[in-house]
């Protein structure tokens, strides 16, 4: 099995149209790529107790976080015949609006990039450790619970 170097996933605040845009058009050179599948993970402005959600502040443990998320991408790798893999957590406050996770793989069929895309995202779901603070329109705030 080949082994892939460990990517970047933090970014701080939020991850820009523009950014998302420039990772897909860095792909147009690829011609065996038959397939991409993204998932982005947006904001939402959740009424909680009669308060409204305002923004996310995503924290982690990033040393752990960044081994989990290059076991993610390995296993990943292993399970599904993919071209390249795409990670992006934001770290920081997010708006709700904005978007807090991207995640871009390619492949030479469509059902891997679906499936391999879907695994990505409930593998941090279940084991990223990173936490989010809701912030309430008010400034007071709590701990995200996922669901």
């Amino acid at each position: 099995m080949k082994e892939h170097k460990p990517k970047k996933v933090f970014v701080e605040g939020a991850i820009t149209p523009a950014f998302i845009a420039d990772s897909i058009a860095k792909h147009q050179s690829k011609t065996d790529i038959g397939a991409h599948d993204i998932f982005l993970g947006q904001v939402r402005a959740d009424e909680i107790d009669g308060k409204k959600v305002s923004a996310i502040e995503y924290s982690s443990y990033n040393e752990m976080a960044d081994e989990v998320f290059y076991q993610i991408r390995e296993n990943t790798f292993e399970k599904f015949e993919l071209s390249c893999m795409h990670i992006y957590h934001s770290l920081g406050k997010v708006n709700a609006g904005e978007i807090s996770l991207f995640v871009f793989v390619s492949s030479s069929h469509r059902q891997q990039a679906f499936d391999a895309c879907r695994y990505i995202v409930e593998r941090i779901k279940k084991d990223a450790p990173v936490w989010g603070k809701e912030i309430f329109e008010d400034e007071t705030h709590q701990w995200k619970v996922n669901s």
